[in-house]
């Protein structure tokens, strides 16, 4: 199984976002700490909005805050939000299927078992357990963005 890049910065964001609790992170300072396109974290940044995971506020002063508990939030749910599917392999898709195994194929049963115990390892990991230890430890990314901008001849704010 392999999670596509939306999902993996999704949980990207959640963890940046949560191991700095109440304060706002702007989607620049995550794109530029990451690595990621702005563009493709506004995306992720809003569905995980609608979604009630974070908080997001406009303007100059705004920027992104985790919206719950994250323990209360698992992993499990977020790949869902964020996965468009769990088609492992043709036959998943019932109107595309073309397979004609299909009908006595014993592999698909396993692969739909697998996936199902994926993401219920996944359903029992907490964000809160994934968070960065302890929570000030995301710091040195923090200061490595200020750093970053003060060479840059912008202030470091």
């Amino acid at each position: 199984m392999r999670l596509t890049d939306y999902t993996d910065y999704a949980l990207r964001v959640l963890m940046y976002v949560g191991a700095q609790p109440g304060r706002l992170v702007t989607v620049q300072e995550i794109a530029e700490n990451h690595g990621i396109s702005r563009n493709h974290l506004t995306k992720v940044v809003h569905r995980l909005g609608q979604a009630g995971l974070v908080d997001t506020v406009r303007g100059r002063a705004g920027g992104v805050r985790l919206a719950c508990d994250p323990a209360s939030v698992s992993l499990g749910s977020v790949v869902r939000l964020t996965e468009p599917d769990f088609i492992m392999v043709e036959c998943f898709d019932e109107e595309r299927n073309t397979c004609n195994l299909s009908p006595t194929c014993v592999l698909k049963s396993a692969l739909g078992r697998a996936t199902g115990a994926y993401l219920r390892e996944l359903d029992g990991i907490s964000l809160a357990s994934v968070l960065p230890r302890p929570a000030g430890s995301i710091r040195p990314l923090v200061d490595m963005h200020r750093a970053s901008l003060a060479t840059d001849g912008l202030p470091a704010a």
